[in-house]
């Protein structure tokens, strides 16, 4: 083993956590889009050592045992079709996902929270058709008020997602960092500009 490289990764032990692979599934479509199927390099290794993926792309780093020399995948795919989930969990952050991280009402961007529709003091259900995203503002405004009583009004209804529409939704916000090893898998099934 290099001593110089044993030195440097003692001295940076987070050195080579920045070198995440890209997932994909057996069709070669990321798992999910938002957030973007990634694993530790470490993970996709150790799938690779267990024949559970295949490496389509490698960085120029490596790691280094006793006895083997391995670039750091950037790119794997798995080799059993995962199937996607067709229900779409309620959460918060599918909720605002689904509503593109804006209120509801004004439009904004921001430090959102949610507001029934129909509020709950007026038998409004905790539910896709009845929540929204909406910044504080407009929820403070509207309080428990119904849309007509507030003066206020949707920029779109509130509706149960289907699992592709979020994952396409997704596509919109990449993440921050997007190696270039990436990017022909990320959206080689989107439509081509004529």
């Amino acid at each position: 083993m290099d001593g110089d490289f044993r030195t440097d990764f003692v001295r940076e032990p987070g050195a080579l956590k920045h070198h995440p692979a890209l997932v994909l599934n057996a069709d070669y479509r990321p798992l999910s889009y938002y957030p973007l199927s990634l694993w530790p390099w470490q993970e996709a290794i150790k799938a690779a050592w267990l024949d559970r993926v295949d490496i389509i792309a490698e960085y120029d780093e490596v790691v280094r045992s006793p006895s083997v020399v391995l670039r750091i995948p950037s790119v794997v795919v798995l080799k059993d079709y995962v199937k996607p989930q067709k229900r779409v969990a309620f959460t918060r952050f599918n909720l605002f996902l689904r509503d593109e991280f804006r209120c509801q009402y004004c439009g904004g961007k921001g430090d959102l929270t949610f507001d029934h529709v129909v509020p709950r003091a007026a038998g409004g259900v905790t539910s896709w058709e009845n929540v929204v995203a909406a910044c504080a503002p407009c929820n403070l405004r509207k309080g428990s008020k119904s849309l007509r009583q507030a003066n206020m009004s949707l920029r779109r209804p509130p509706r149960r997602p289907q699992a592709e529409e979020l994952q396409n939704v997704g596509r919109k916000f990449p993440p921050n960092h997007l190696h270039e090893s990436w990017m022909d898998f990320l959206y080689w099934d989107a439509e081509l500009d004529a």
